[in-house]
């Protein structure tokens, strides 16, 4: 990424507001690849309800004042979080926005005093898993999921022991 681009980039908190653009953007990759499944339609149209009023948080990208990424930290339970819903705008891909993404919520989780953060993904997604490894996420067995799609689970230990 170009350090200009970087510059131009920065993280906004959700709101009311922006939910539209929650919705749309993962949307989007939720059709390009797979499907949008009902739990998917849950969180997407009603954030507040199952994500925020839950202690979780929704962040936002924005470039050149308009938002083209997003990301959610979900509350699983006391130090662990799930980082999900990461998706970018297909026209600025490239950019480094889901790593700027990634890395914010990785800030925001360690503020939380989080001691791990989880995700789950599919192997079809390989930039996204990219960005995950470079940011120090490995694999770990696949446990119950929520998703069809998820073939892969990660964590990141944010404590060290």
């Amino acid at each position: 990424m170009k350090n200009n681009q970087h510059n131009e980039m920065r993280i906004v908190n959700y709101t009311k507001e922006n939910q539209n653009h929650f919705e749309r953007l993962n949307k989007a990759w939720l059709n390009k690849f797979f499907e949008v499944e009902p739990l998917d339609e849950s969180l997407l149209s009603q954030p507040e309800k199952f994500i925020l009023n839950k202690g979780g948080h929704i962040f936002f990208v924005e470039y050149k004042r308009e938002i083209i990424g997003t990301v959610a930290l979900i509350f699983v339970k006391q130090g662990v979080y799930e980082l999900a819903k990461m998706a970018v705008d297909e026209v600025f891909q490239g950019l480094g926005a889901g790593k700027f993404l990634c890395s914010s919520a990785i800030e925001k989780a360690k503020k939380l005093n989080a001691e791990k953060l989880i995700l789950f993904t599919n192997s079809k997604l390989q930039p996204a898993i990219n960005i995950y490894r470079k940011l120090g996420f490995v694999a770990i067995p696949l446990d119950e999921q929520q998703f069809k799609r998820a073939n892969i689970k990660m964590e990141l230990c944010l404590k060290k022991t």
